[in-house]
């Protein structure tokens, strides 16, 4: 089921909580609404989803406009951060509730066949007798899932179905989600304002800001490629160091950077941790080590260039490197923005 918005308001009192958002959300397709609290990205899925009404603007469900259609009536199978499941029933009732309101109506035979085939599914097999409090957090958001699938939705939506959880958790259940997606090929639609977690299971990342779509494309597109300064800093750890462009070139504490594009004026220089590289000597920023963060796969150094400004970067754990050690930053990879 191909999902369009088109041109979607929505406004809380006097907020404007989305602006006029476009976005084509192809069959089949796993897409992952991403930004930070306020940018609007629950309140679109609540809108896709019939629990809120768009202002302005319409929603479309393949050919058929789905504004106004309530959310009993839209097809769509939902799953909260918080599980939502029903403390007094078991597991297999929890997944059986949606088919026994449903309009299609089954029997008792064809509810539990399915019961087996979603337990099955989500690896929970001899577990449909027990309750939601004799499970695991991990278990409970499989059952979640188990349950908006029973019904066979259009569409599947996700509201931050990981937050509850711890990291490990975490990891393991959004491997098994991309796995079930791939198997299943509903169309769904993913909000969490986790980096990690979109560009891990997305086949596409829809940045927000603000209620505004800042940028979309693929984990690959976003990650290389970030369109502004705040897609750029919003995707992980980020240096930035303050230059001047003047002719397509920028300078940093003497050094010469390619800048074609910026425009002439101040600007900012932005780098990952894993743009820059340490050297004793050559081409580069100067700097000073202020600090050495050992971790299990590497070594981060915390370092003060020449100008007084900050910086982290990534070294192999081999490097031989203490507080302050006179070096080199040397730049690998930047992006360059007008400040």
């Amino acid at each position: 089921m191909k999902i369009r918005l088109d041109e979607v308001v929505k406004t809380f009192d006097t907020f404007r909580a989305v602006h006029g958002v476009s976005l084509d959300i192809e069959s089949g397709e796993l897409v992952a609404l991403l930004g930070p609290s306020g940018s609007g990205k629950t309140t679109i899925l609540r809108m896709v989803a019939g629990l809120e009404y768009a202002d302005g603007g319409r929603i479309l469900f393949g050919e058929q406009d789905a504004t106004d259609i309530p959310v009993r009536d839209r097809g769509v199978g939902f799953v909260f951060q918080h599980y939502a499941l029903f403390p007094h029933m078991t597991v297999a009732e929890n997944i059986g509730f949606g088919m026994k309101v449903s309009k299609v109506r089954r029997t008792k035979a064809e509810v539990a066949g399915r019961v087996a085939d979603l337990l099955r599914l989500v690896k929970l097999e001899g577990l449909g007798d027990r309750f939601p409090t004799q499970i695991s957090g991990g278990q409970r958001q499989r059952v979640a899932l188990a349950r908006a699938l029973a019904v066979d939705p259009k569409v599947l939506l996700l509201d931050e179905p990981f937050g509850a959880l711890d990291a490990n958790v975490r990891r393991d259940l959004r491997r098994w989600l991309r796995e079930i997606h791939d198997e299943l090929g509903i169309t769904t639609l993913f909000v969490t304002h986790d980096q990690e977690e979109a560009l891990d299971l997305a086949d596409r990342v829809v940045i927000l800001n603000e209620g505004k779509i800042v940028q979309q494309g693929t984990p690959e597109e976003v990650c290389r490629a970030p369109a502004t300064a705040f897609v750029m800093k919003f995707l992980g750890d980020t240096n930035r160091l303050r230059a001047t462009v003047k002719d397509g070139i920028a300078s940093l504490d003497g050094l010469t950077l390619d800048a074609a594009g910026c425009p002439d004026g101040p600007a900012d220089i932005y780098l990952r941790p894993g743009d820059l590289e340490w050297t004793s000597e050559g081409d580069g920023v100067a700097a000073t080590v202020s600090r050495v963060i050992d971790r299990p796969d590497g070594r981060r150094l915390s370092v003060r260039t020449g100008s007084g400004e900050t910086a982290e970067l990534d070294v192999p754990p081999e490097t031989v490197v203490a507080a302050g050690d006179r070096g080199v930053l040397r730049v690998v990879r930047m992006r360059v923005f007008a400040a």
